[in-house]
C-alpha cells in the first residue's frame, strides 16, 4: 500500500501573532562602519575606572549622571553635551560628570519606545537606523569629551553600543528581572540598580548580589550568532534610590537602605535619583531635592556616592503630535529642568572633605 506523503504545516501553531520579520544588522557590521577611535576608547576606560574608584571609596568625588530623560534629536543632544562639558571641566575636582544618554524607554502601557526603536518618532520602527544613530551619537558625545551613561532595557541592544558606555542603569521595572541581573553580571561598566516602583529596596540589593555572581545564559554575539555567554560577575554595582509610593532621599531613607545593604554584606552606598518619584514627578522639584541631598553630603555623609538629574536645554516636556513641529530642546518623555548650574553640589562635596 502506497503511503501518501504530506508536508507538515506548522503555520497553524507557529508565529501566529507575528506580523512581520525583518533583517537586523549585526553588531560587528555596525562597529565596522562606526569604529571606536583611540581617544574614545581611552575616555571610556578611564571614566569607568574613575567611577569604580568612587564606588569603592578610593575617590571622594560625587558621580553626577545628568542629561535628558531620553534622547530624541542628535543635534540637540550634542548642543546639550557641549554646554555640560564646560561645567564638567570647571567642577572636575569635586564632581565626576556623566552625561545621561538614554535611548530606550520602558512604557507603563504604550507610547514612544525611544531613539533606537523609533528614531523618526513616527511609528516606523526603523530599528537598524536607530541603532546606527544611537552609536553615532555616543561617539560624538565621547568626542566632546564626556563619558556617557544609559539604561540597559533591551537584552540585545547592548551588543551594539555597550563598549561606549561608562555607566549603566537597570530601571525600576527591570531590577527584579533575572535576565537583566545576568546581563549586568557581564557588562564591562559599573551598573546601578534602581529600587522597585513601590519603593522597595530589597529587590535592588538582591539584584546586586545576583549581578556580582557568575552566570551562564543565551545571547547574541557581535557576529549575530546565538551563543551561551558565561560571565565573571560585576563588582561595580550599586543601588539607586528613585522613590516609590513615597520619596526616599532623606537621611532616614539612606540609613534604611544602607542597613539592608550591610545585612546583605554589600557596600553601604547609594546614588540618589532626584527625579521620578523622589520629585513626585514634578520636574522643578528636582532642584529642591538636589539641594536637600547636597545638605546631607555637606554634613559629611559619605554613603551618598552619586546623584541623577533629568535636565535638557529647555524646561518641561512636550507630546509627539503628527504634523506639529517639536519645540527645540524640550523633552518628549518625562519633564526636565533646564540646563542648571551644579556648583551647589560641588560646594557640598568640598564641605564634606572638611
Amino acid at each position: 500500500m502506497k503511503t501518501e506523503l504530506t508536508t507538515l504545516d506548522t503555520t497553524r501553531i507557529d508565529d501566529t501573532r507575528i506580523a512581520a520579520v525583518r533583517p537586523l544588522i549585526t553588531p560587528a557590521l555596525l562597529e565596522e562602519k562606526l569604529p571606536v577611535p583611540d581617544a574614545a576608547q581611552a575616555l571610556v576606560e578611564h571614566s569607568r575606572a574613575a567611577i569604580s574608584r568612587v564606588l569603592h571609596g578610593q575617590d571622594d568625588r560625587l558621580i553626577v549622571v545628568v542629561g535628558p530623560c531620553s534622547i530624541h534629536d542628535h543635534d540637540q543632544a550634542l548642543e546639550y553635551a557641549r554646554q555640560l562639558k564646560v561645567q564638567a571641566d570647571a567642577l572636575k575636582e569635586d564632581l565626576l560628570v556623566v552625561m545621561r544618554v538614554y535611548f530606550e524607554k520602558p512604557r507603563t502601557t504604550v507610547g514612544w519606545k525611544g531613539y533606537i526603536n523609533d528614531p523618526h518618532l513616527d511609528g516606523s520602527f526603523a530599528i537598524n537606523e536607530g541603532l546606527e544613530m544611537a552609536r553615532r551619537l555616543l561617539l560624538d558625545v565621547l568626542d566632546v569629551g564626556l563619558p556617557v551613561g544609559t539604561e540597559f532595557l533591551d537584552l540585545l541592544s547592548p551588543q551594539f553600543i555597550s563598549e561606549l558606555v561608562s555607566w549603566g542603569a537597570i530601571g525600576a521595572r527591570t531590577t527584579e528581572s533575572q535576565s537583566h541581573r545576568q546581563l549586568a553580571s557581564g557588562l564591562s561598566c559599573p551598573v546601578g540598580f534602581k529600587n522597585g516602583t513601590d519603593g522597595g529596596i530589597k529587590v535592588a540589593t538582591d539584584a546586586i548580589q545576583a549581578a556580582q555572581a557568575p552566570h551562564a545564559f543565551m545571547g547574541m554575539t557581535k557576529m549575530g550568532q546565538t551563543a551561551i555567554f558565561e560571565t565573571r560577575g560585576n563588582a561595580d554595582c550599586h543601588v539607586i534610590l528613585r522613590g516609590g509610593k513615597a520619596t526616599n532621599y532623606a537621611k532616614a531613607d539612606v540609613d534604611a537602605a544602607c542597613s539592608l545593604l550591610k545585612a546583605a554584606g554589600l557596600r553601604e552606598q547609594v546614588m540618589i535619583d532626584v527625579s521620578h518619584a523622589n520629585s513626585s514627578k514634578q520636574h522643578a522639584r528636582q532642584i529642591v531635592v538636589a539641594a536637600e541631598v547636597a545638605q546631607q553630603i555637606a554634613a559629611g555623609d559619605t554613603r551618598i556616592t552619586g546623584i541623577m538629574i533629568e535636565s535638557h536645554l529647555q524646561e518641561g516636556r512636550q507630546d509627539i503630535c503628527p504634523g506639529v513641529p517639536l519645540k527645540h530642546g524640550v523633552s518628549v518623555t518625562d519633564a526636565c529642568i533646564s540646563m542648571e548650574q551644579t556648583g551647589q553640589l560641588a560646594a557640598a562635596v568640598r564641605a564634606r572633605r572638611v
